[in-house]
């Protein structure tokens, strides 16, 4: 195929991986990467690393993201839940529940795909920004919004990310050697964005190395906030507790490069503290470690997931390596997906 960019954004990876790669660093989770995981599985002790999927609850984190609707499928006229099929089969014993959902993908525990951030970047080298995503795919053309005379059950009904969907990380199998970083040690439930400098001596000090192909998991207590809440969310404490990674630091987009960490994972809303204030001249993009990983080097995010249990076992053992087993829905042309990661060790 021919390559569609003339020039690519600063400071990414584009084409590193050939011009049609889909799958970004997580290609650097091989064979070899996974049997890594597989080594640090010292007690076969799992940890279950997603929040219920009907947390936090409301629409307090995003107001465009809803809690998950479970209904009855239809059975001629009534609901196919606790149906005793004896009703349409005399003498059977036989009684069904069958169910369905209306699922934010994005709502609870959850990966983003590299269809979930492009830019306006002037890809083409003609002066003019359109819209593109990670390694040059196009908006319209690969990652397609709903058509305008859209008339299905949903109002926008019919996008489709027929490049870069959730799909590429589930068929390449999203398991290998996980890393914990504990921000929450160090700082409890402090609202602090961590930049380079504070990350590398805590890093120093807990003796973690991150290695390329690493998932790397930050645990910073918000999920526990959430929980507490019990799927009450008061916005402005949510929206001001816990730490998160600084994306204006240069220094630290540049270490996110150069460790060749295959996915970044936090407990918390969006692994970065999204900053309230312009910093920079404009254009900039509003979530700085979201334009490096997804847009520009295809480091997936994963986000909101329940990392406490976890952090605490290996901090008393002594440890932070384990396997991780994480795979998103095989939901073909989806921009993110729900996850029920499994921790092992």
């Amino acid at each position: 195929m021919t390559q569609r960019w003339k020039q690519k954004p600063p400071g990414s990876n584009w084409g590193e991986f050939g011009p049609d790669d889909q799958r970004g660093r997580m290609n650097y989770v091989t064979r070899e990467k996974v049997l890594q995981g597989v080594a640090e599985v010292k007690e076969g002790r799992t940890f279950c690393l997603s929040l219920p999927l009907d947390y936090p609850g409301g629409n307090a984190l995003n107001p465009r993201r809803n809690p998950p609707r479970l209904a009855a499928t239809e059975r001629a006229g009534k609901q196919n839940f606790c149906f005793p099929l004896g009703d349409e089969i005399p003498g059977v014993t036989d009684v069904v529940c069958d169910d369905l959902v209306l699922l934010t993908l994005q709502y609870s525990t959850q990966w983003d795909s590299f269809a979930h951030i492009g830019s306006r970047f002037d890809a083409d080298g003609d002066g003019r920004p359109e819209i593109v995503f990670y390694n040059g795919f196009r908006a319209g053309e690969h990652v397609k919004p709903a058509p305008e005379t859209s008339r299905g059950s949903l109002p926008f009904e019919g996008t489709r990310a027929d490049a870069l969907g959730i799909q590429n990380l589930a068929e390449h199998g999203a398991q290998g050697r996980g890393v914990m970083i504990d921000l929450h040690a160090h700082f409890g439930r402090e609202r602090r964005a961590v930049g380079h400098d504070e990350l590398m001596r805590i890093l120093d000090k807990d003796r973690v190395v991150v290695e390329r192909g690493d998932f790397v998991c930050f645990y910073t207590g918000f999920a526990d906030v959430i929980l507490e809440l019990r799927k009450n969310p008061d916005p402005k404490l949510l929206h001001n507790t816990c730490s998160g990674l600084e994306g204006r630091d240069e220094k630290l987009l540049k270490w996110v490069s150069d460790s060749g960490c295959a996915a970044l994972i936090a407990d918390n809303y969006a692994v970065e503290i999204i900053p309230t204030s312009p910093f920079k001249p404009m254009p900039h993009a509003l979530m700085p470690l979201h334009e490096h990983c997804i847009f520009k080097n295809g480091i997936h995010l994963g986000e909101i997931w329940y990392l406490s249990e976890l952090a605490r076992w290996l901090r008393e053992h002594g440890r932070n390596r384990f396997l991780l087993t994480a795979p998103p829905l095989r939901l073909p042309g989806a921009v993110g997906s729900p996850a029920t990661p499994i921790a092992t060790v």
